[in-house]
């Protein structure tokens, strides 16, 4: 079993920058694509950014230009830099690690972003 811990959310106003961090409980980047996603209240859960072991990034056309996933493979931690903040970038950002291949899905409790002035 992997837990995955989020932090780094917080009120912003418009135009702002946070960075979200997620650390993994075990070594797994080197298997598994880390990703971020979020859910606005009323809203499905949707991807913003991912990662794959060998580096390749992929983001939601809403967030690229603005969004940046990392890794930081010493401290077992993925970080999301988010800049330019929309008050529509509201939502819980939740971390995820996958394995399809072996069918392992783990999700972080999320954190909170509001971007309101």
């Amino acid at each position: 079993q992997v837990q995955l811990v989020e932090s780094g959310g917080g009120l912003v106003q418009p135009g702002g920058s946070l960075r979200l961090s997620c650390t993994a409980s075990t070594a797994i980047f080197h298997v598994y694509t880390m990703g971020w996603y979020r859910q606005a209240p009323g809203k499905q859960r949707e991807l913003v950014a991912t990662i794959t072991p060998d580096g390749s990034t992929n983001y939601a056309d809403s967030v690229k230009g603005r969004f940046t996933i990392s890794e930081d493979n010493a401290k077992n931690t993925v970080n999301l830099q988010m800049n330019s903040l929309k008050p529509k970038d509201t939502a819980v950002y939740y971390c995820n690690g996958l394995l399809t291949i072996l069918g392992r899905d783990y999700w972080g409790q999320g954190t909170q972003v509001i971007v309101s002035a």
